[in-house]
C-alpha cells in the first residue's frame, strides 16, 4: 500500500499540466540515468559520464535545466515532470539500467515507480533533502519512504549528513566530485622560451580584464613595482580591442615601457607590462604565480572558472562577484585557497603579499588541494555505478 503523504502527492500532481517532450531514440545497452537538478552538479555529473563513456562504455542520459558544452555522446534530456504519467512515459521510453540523482532534491513519483521496476538507485553529492521546487506541501512520511528507496546516500559534508539523517535517511559523507578537466593546454617550447626570458622575473597575470577595472589594476600594479621594481604584469583585457587604448594610457599616464603580443613583441627585461590580446590562458596560468580574475572585482562578474587557474598552479585573487562560478568561488573560500578582495586598495594590498614567493606557494597549493580532492569521489561514485549494474 502506498504511503499517504505518496498518495497526496499524486493527487497535487493531477492538477499540473502535463509537459510531453519529443524524445531522441534510446541507444542500445544498459543506460544510465543521471540527474542534475540544477548547473551546481551538472559539471561534477558530466565529468562521471565521460569516465563511464570511456572506461565502461554504457549509453548515458543527463537531464538538466540546461545543457553542458563539450560532451560528447551523452544524450541530454530537459527535466521531466514528476506526475505518474510523466514518470511512466520517460522510464518506458528510456528503461534505466540504473540511476543516479545528484543533490538533495528528491522525486518521489520517479523514485517509486523506478524502484517498483527494480531499478537501482542512489543520491549523489546530496544535501538537506527536499522536493522538487513547486511541488511542496504537506506530505507526510513521504521524504522519509523515499530516502528509502536510494540504495548509497553520498553527502557533501557533515552538515548534509546530519540533515538527510534526521530526514530518516542514511548518509555517508563522499564531498562533490571532479568537475571537467580544467588543466588547459599550452604550447610546451613556446612557455619554457618565455621562461627562460622572464628568468627570475615576479609576475602576476590579470585574467579576462574588463575596461572597468583596468583603473584597479593600474594602481596595483604601480603599487607592487614600489615593492619590486622587475614585476611584470601580463594582462588578457576582456575586450581585444582594448588592448591599443590600454598600452597608451599605461605609457602616457604611468610612463611604463609596454610590449604587446599581437605585435610580436616579447616582454624583455625593462618591460613593465605584457599585454596578449590572444588568450591563451593555459600559457600564462603557467607563467603567473599569481592571477586577478577580471570581472569579479567591478565588472558584469567573473568569466573565466577560477579552477583553470588553480589546476595549473596560480594563485587566486578575486573579487566578490564571481559570476556563474560561486559554487567553484564558494569551495575555495572554505578551504581558504584564494584571496578576496572588495576594492582597489584591497587589490594592492593582497598582490603586495603575494609578492612573497611563499605566501604564494600556500595559497597555490591549497587551490591545488581542491581541485584534486574531487578524483577520489568522482572515483567512489564509479565504483558505485559498477556495484548498481552487478559489474564491481
Amino acid at each position: 500500500m502506498a504511503p499517504l503523504g505518496l498518495t497526496l502527492y499524486h493527487l497535487a500532481a493531477r492538477r499540473e499540466a502535463v509537459v510531453r517532450e519529443a524524445r531522441p531514440e534510446r541507444p542500445r545497452g544498459r543506460l544510465i540515468w543521471l540527474h542534475a537538478p540544477g548547473a551546481d552538479h551538472l559539471r561534477g555529473l558530466c565529468e562521471l559520464a565521460q569516465r563511464i563513456q570511456d572506461e565502461d562504455g554504457h549509453p548515458i542520459l543527463i537531464t538538466a535545466p540546461m545543457q553542458a558544452d563539450g560532451l560528447h555522446g551523452v544524450i541530454w534530456q530537459p527535466v521531466p515532470g514528476d506526475g505518474q504519467a510523466e514518470v511512466r512515459a520517460f522510464l518506458d521510453h528510456w528503461q534505466p539500467a540504473a540511476i543516479l540523482f545528484a543533490g538533495g532534491e528528491l522525486r518521489p513519483a520517479m523514485m517509486h515507480e523506478a524502484a517498483s521496476r527494480h531499478v537501482p538507485m542512489a543520491l549523489v553529492e546530496a544535501a538537506a533533502p527536499h522536493l522538487p521546487k513547486g511541488r511542496e506541501g504537506w506530505f507526510p512520511g513521504l521524504i522519509k519512504a523515499t530516502l528509502a528507496l536510494a540504495g548509497d546516500v553520498f553527502v557533501l559534508d557533515e552538515m548534509a549528513a546530519r540533515a538527510m539523517r534526521k530526514a530518516g535517511g542514511k548518509a555517508t559523507v563522499a564531498g562533490r566530485m571532479e568537475e571537467p578537466s580544467a588543466v588547459l593546454p599550452c604550447n610546451e617550447p613556446e612557455r619554457a622560451a618565455l621562461a627562460r626570458l622572464l628568468a627570475t622575473r615576479p609576475v602576476w597575470l590579470a585574467a579576462d580584464v574588463p575596461e572597468a577595472e583596468e583603473s584597479a589594476l593600474i594602481e596595483a600594479h604601480r603599487a607592487g613595482l614600489r615593492l619590486a621594481h622587475r614585476l611584470l604584469l601580463i594582462v588578457v583585457p576582456q575586450d581585444p580591442a582594448r588592448a591599443e587604448a590600454m598600452a597608451a594610457r599605461m605609457e602616457a599616464d604611468e610612463g611604463w615601457l609596454v610590449a604587446r603580443r599581437s605585435l610580436e613583441q616579447e616582454p624583455e627585461a625593462e618591460t613593465e607590462v605584457f599585454i596578449v590580446d590572444s588568450a591563451e590562458y593555459g600559457l600564462w596560468y603557467r607563467l603567473s604565480p599569481v592571477t586577478f580574475l577580471g570581472g569579479s572585482l567591478s565588472g558584469t562578474g567573473c568569466l573565466r572558472n577560477p579552477m583553470e587557474a588553480a589546476a595549473l598552479g596560480s594563485a587566486l585573487v578575486h573579487g566578490p562577484r564571481p559570476g556563474l562560478h560561486g559554487m567553484a568561488f564558494g569551495r575555495l573560500g572554505a578551504a581558504r585557497a584564494a584571496r578576496s578582495v572588495a576594492s582597489s586598495a584591497d587589490l594592492s594590498e593582497a598582490l603586495g603579499e603575494l609578492l612573497a614567493p611563499d605566501r604564494a606557494a600556500r595559497l597555490a597549493q591549497a587551490a591545488w588541494t581542491v581541485v584534486s580532492d574531487g578524483v577520489d569521489v568522482t572515483d567512489r561514485v564509479l565504483v558505485l555505478v559498477r556495484r548498481m549494474l552487478g559489474e564491481a
